[in-house]
Parts: structure tokens; sequence; C-alpha cells
């Protein structure tokens, strides 16, 4: 027995069906690949996404939630296990799900609770869809391809249901942005190229900041494929980021038709809805384009609850979220379920639902990535409620600390100033703590990596 199957064996339980109680119905909405700040209602006036904004005027938008991981397979396996993605030995795209947890996903223990379950879309833990008819829970609605996945979802709706229902409607784009630079055809929408002067601006955190982490120059070095950005000029990115607004829009329309259902239907008297994506994209910060780092475009992303007994409809809330881990507790609470041994995620339920805006939810929250594609670089991010904190394992300037409140773009890396140091060790501490609640596998302890002294 190896020490994977171990420590499942010893942290997973089967669930316990809570008191009989009225169940909401749970839609899940989730798209690929967007960044927190692509959305008209987060202040963005280079796109418009009326959708997303009756999400959000309706229910509660988190402004300072996190993936659990910047890439697709990591990230969804934290949603759908309740684990970090490490810990399991699911940080890397395309690896199957261990055998011990396959019967213990969200779609499980909500199947176990009396819901009827359906996905819709790209499921990508590890396989592209979901694997036949029925799988982890789930009524398999839809393949990998938003062409017709709104309307399989709307059909879903429209069906006659005795019991409550847990619906996931998981969206590729705006992922295409992928294929948009590498020149590719684009596997879900169409973009037409308008004239530079109409391309929105460049970021104010275009450049690479002083004192960055040289590693990243390195992991984006050795792909141009997934990288293929080196030689972009500044209307090059223009182009690119237009491209990736238009694919936000593209994909509101079409979380617009579950809407709509939902609308003729009155389910906003009795349905949690989640709206969330993945991880986002680089977005020309930092000159960077794709995932895997963890620059704030790519790890902070939207994330907009929707609940009836909410207090605090059409507010911003600040508390730290992270979209992966915490989502197994908040929809287990919602829909009765006691939660499987070994799951350290926090339910946000008490924050959309009791007004208490001034609830701290948790202290921090943690980001792990893994550039497994590229050179093998790991890196951790610790978010507080004022501070970033990010670490690599190697190179150059492979600390770093920003000030969220004043510098969100990241450009000036506090780390190297001895008069934050305080800061900078509390931060080490965090994560240190985290690191020891959530080893990494059949690997030499991640402790290693904390620095002991300024580098």
């Amino acid at each position: 027995m190896n020490k994977l199957t171990s420590f499942l064996m010893i942290t997973t339980t089967l669930p316990a069906v809570l008191p009989a109680q009225e169940k909401p119905n749970i839609i899940y909405l989730m798209t690929d690949q967007q960044t927190a700040n692509a959305m008209s209602c987060a202040g963005n006036q280079a796109l418009h996404t009326p959708n997303m904004d009756k999400l959000a005027q309706r229910g509660v938008r988190f402004e300072n939630a996190y993936c659990a991981h910047p890439l697709s397979g990591p990230s969804r396996a934290a949603m759908f296990t309740g684990h970090t993605s490490g810990e399991v030995g699911l940080d890397k795209n395309g690896t199957p799900m261990p055998d011990s947890l396959r019967t213990h996903t969200l779609g499980s223990l909500v199947e176990q609770a009396g819901y009827t379950t359906a996905y819709a879309g790209k499921w990508h833990v590890h396989t592209g869809s979901l694997p036949g008819k029925h799988a982890f829970g789930f009524e398999n609605l839809h393949g990998h391809n938003d062409f017709g996945l709104a309307e399989a979802c709307v059909k879903f709706l429209q069906r006659k249901h005795d019991k409550p229902f847990f619906l996931v409607a998981s969206f590729d784009n705006p992922h295409n942005i992928c294929e948009y630079a590498r020149k590719q055809p684009l596997p879900f929408a169409t973009v037409k190229e308008p004239r530079l002067e109409d391309c929105p601006n460049l970021p104010g955190n275009f450049n690479v900041a002083p004192y960055d982490a040289d590693v990243l120059t390195r992991e984006k070095a050795l792909s141009y494929r997934i990288y293929p950005t080196g030689n972009y000029t500044p209307d090059d990115w223009r182009r690119y980021l237009n491209a990736y607004y238009r694919l936000v829009e593209h994909i509101d329309a079409e979380i617009g038709k579950i809407i709509t259902e939902i609308d003729k239907q009155n389910l906003w008297k009795n349905t949690v809805i989640i709206f969330t994506s993945d991880h986002g994209d680089g977005a020309a910060a930092h000159h960077w384009n794709q995932k895997t780092a963890l620059y704030e475009e790519i790890v902070n992303i939207p994330f907009i609850v929707y609940s009836p007994k909410s207090r605090n409809a059409g507010k911003i809330l600040p508390q730290l979220i992270n979209n992966g881990v915490d989502l197994m507790p908040s929809i287990c609470e919602w829909a009765g379920v006691q939660m499987p041994a070994g799951r350290q995620g926090i339910s946000f339920r008490a924050i959309v639902e009791e007004g208490d805006i001034q609830n701290p939810h948790q202290p921090y929250v943690v980001s792990e990535t893994y550039f497994f594609q590229t050179g093998g670089t790991r890196g951790w991010s610790v978010r507080t409620p004022q501070y970033k904190y990010v670490l690599y394992e190697s190179g150059k300037n492979r600390e770093m600390l920003y000030d969220m409140q004043t510098d969100r773009g990241e450009m000036c890396n506090l780390a190297i100033e001895s008069k934050y140091r305080d800061i900078l060790l509390q931060h080490r501490q965090k994560l240190s703590e985290w690191m020891k609640k959530h080893p990494l596998p059949g690997r030499i302890s991640a402790l290693q990596f904390i620095p002991k002294d300024f580098e």
C-alpha cells in the first residue's frame, strides 16, 4: 500500500445525510480561464457581460476569491474532490483520479443526499468529458463542447423534477484564447479582428515588474507552443486582449440562455446559483498569456453566489475564498450532507446568507502551482486580507510580497525591503502551516523551499 492510498483510506469516510429539511436546487456555472475583472460588473469598461452582471446584482460578488491551482485539471480536481491537488497527486492535467476518491466526489455526495445530479460540458478530471452516461455521481448531459451546452442545460431544467437537483454547466470559453495566441482555429467561437484603435488599451501592469521571479522567464522560454507571445508587440497584445474580452462576452451570452430559463420558471425562489471560473488568464499583465503563474490575473477568479435567503444581495464582499476546496463544504451544507473526513475547506454559506460582511471567514487562502509542462517549477501564493506572498522553489527573486490594497497589479516587490521583514516572516509561517497540512506525497517536503533568511 503506497502513501497516497493509505492517506486516502484514513481520511475518506462515507457521507452522512443530515436531518430532512427543505433543500434548495443548486446550479454551478463555470467558465474556463476567466480572470476576476473580466466582467463589466467588476468595473471593466472594455467588455459587457449583462448576464454575469445580473447574477452579481441578485447575489454577492467576492472580490478576493482564488483558484486552488491555476490550471484546469488540478483546479477542477480540488473542486470535485475537496482536496488540494498536490496532496492527492492531481497536480497535472491528464492524471486519473485515485480509485479511493472516485466514489466520494462532490457529485456522488450530493447524489447520495437525494438530489438529481447532472453535468454538462468540460470535466477535465482527467478526461475532457465525463466518461460514459453516468460518472462521478453525475448524469452526463453534454460533452466537452460549448455548442449546444446551454441548450442541454435548459432541457434539463425543463424536466419535471420531483426532488431537488444539482446542475453543473461547465463552459470551455474564454479558453479559446489559447488557440487565438497560437494562430489556430478557435474550437467554440468566432472572433472578428477589429481596427486597432477599437482594441482595449494595455493594463497598467503590462510590463514585467522589477524584482519579479526570473524563473517565470525561464518557464516561458521553454515552450513556444504554450507561450507564443515572446515576440508580441504592444499592438499584438491589444489584439489579444480584444479577442479575450470578446470570448468572455460570447460565453456570457451562452450563460444568458440558462438564466432566461431560470427566469421563466422563477427558480430564483428555491435555487442556489454559483458562478466562477477554474482559473484566470495573464490577460497581457506582465507580458503573460495563459495560466500556471501566480500573477493576480491568473489566480484571482470571478466568484458570484446567489441564495434566496441571502441578506447581502448586490454587495461586493472582501472575504477570502478558495473556489477549489471551499466548494465542497459549501454545497454539502446547502444539500444537507455531512462532509467526509480529511477535507479542510470552509463553507461560505453563512457569509452569503447571514449578512455579516465583517466576518473574516478565514485568515488566508493558498494557491499552489506546478509547471509540469515545461521546467517543473513549483510555487505557492498566500493571500491574506492585505498582502499576497508568492514563493517559487528556485531562481532569483523567487520570493515576493505585495500590498494588495495599494498594488493589486503586483509591481512593487516588498520582500526586498528590510522594513517588511516581520510581515514577510508572518507569511512564511502561514505557508509553512499550510504545507504541513497538505504534504506532497512521494516527494521531499516542500517546507525545504521556504527561505530561512533574506537571500
